[in-house]
């Protein structure tokens, strides 16, 4: 059995800069990573413009030169995989972790292929991976999806597109574009404030002219085969429909974290703790990285802002090492 000073649990961005760092260091790691290089990157929709600047998303200062200022899907995937591949990091794809237990100062770790043992772990794992659930009938139809990938598919269909944010916003144009009937589908009164400062005129404009329809103080009660019940203010309405996008944002892993025993808060946030001078948990020697620290407030760390933790996380754990030694 392989054993490691630290072994990274996630390889996007956050996770290839630890491991960037941990090598650096002179530390013995390895990043598994449970699909490719970024695989949430990779799972994005094929034409997403990041709402940052390509500076913000660089690591390790190795510098991002994109064809705009905000780069697109493709030009990242290419930048993180030259990462990897140009720094020679020790990185095992498409290796599940299933399994994490600590006896004394020692970290076993099985995944879907093989055994480690490690003296810490980094979990950057993301929150891409779970959909927030509507929770209503019909939500299991083949018809419904909760991840978007490309316009074409959609086109010359009645698509309802549910949700204000970035994603769903950026959905519900693209696929206007391609031909699609797109009616959005927004729990609150307007579209959401945080949508690309330049995308939201847009949907804005389309929305009055017509061209896209939207349903504000809107709730969807049922999906049918060839239709939505859909509550507004003024009672409930039955639309047509092909093909539904519920876009309603994603959340962290919070069985893998509470498996690993990290303690939640109990409000609906589930803030993981840690320490924000180190990023260690609750649990020594397990630190936590990127947008999981964040719980479900998944906005509130990207790249540009937990990039940082990389390095705050290896120099403790070179710290507690010159102590040991």
């Amino acid at each position: 059995m392989s054993h490691f000073d630290v072994i990274i649990i996630g390889g996007g961005p956050i996770g290839i800069a630890c491991g960037l760092e941990a090598k650096k260091n002179g530390l013995n790691y390895l990043i598994l990573e449970k699909g490719a290089i970024v695989n949430s990157l990779f799972n994005y929709p094929i034409n997403m413009q990041f709402f940052s600047s390509s500076e913000k998303l660089e690591i390790d200062g190795i510098p991002f030169i994109s064809k705009e200022a905000k780069p697109k899907r493709n030009e990242a995937l290419e930048y993180y995989r030259r990462i990897v591949t140009s720094n020679e990091l020790n990185i095992h794809l498409f290796e599940r972790v299933e399994k994490v237990q600590k006896d004394n100062n020692l970290f076993t770790i099985d995944s879907s292929k093989a055994s480690y043992t490690s003296t810490n772990i980094i979990v950057a794992t993301g929150f891409y991976d779970i959909p927030n659930l509507i929770g209503v009938p019909g939500e299991e139809l083949p018809k419904v999806s909760h991840y978007y990938k490309d316009p074409h598919f959609y086109a010359s269909q009645k698509l309802a597109v549910i949700g204000a944010s970035n994603s769903a916003i950026d959905a519900a144009l693209e696929c206007w574009r391609k031909g699609s009937e797109v009616t959005l589908i927004i729990r609150g009164p307007e579209v959401g404030q945080r949508v690309k400062y330049w995308v939201r005129p847009d949907i804005i404009n389309r929305i009055e002219e017509g061209s896209i329809k939207a349903l504000y103080n809107a709730e969807v009660k049922e999906i049918k085969e060839g239709s939505l019940i859909v509550s507004i203010n003024e009672g409930d309405i039955e639309i047509e429909n092909d093909f539904v996008l519920a876009l309603t944002g994603y959340m962290p892993n919070f069985n893998f974290l509470e498996n690993l025993g990290v303690s939640l808060s109990p409000d609906e946030k589930r803030l993981p703790e840690y320490n924000p001078e180190t990023m260690e948990s609750n649990i020594e020697g397990l630190y936590l990285a990127g947008v999981i620290c964040g719980g479900m407030e998944t906005h509130k760390w990207f790249i540009e802002n937990s990039r940082i933790h990389a390095p705050i996380i290896i120099n403790s754990i070179l710290k507690r090492s010159e102590a040991v030694n």
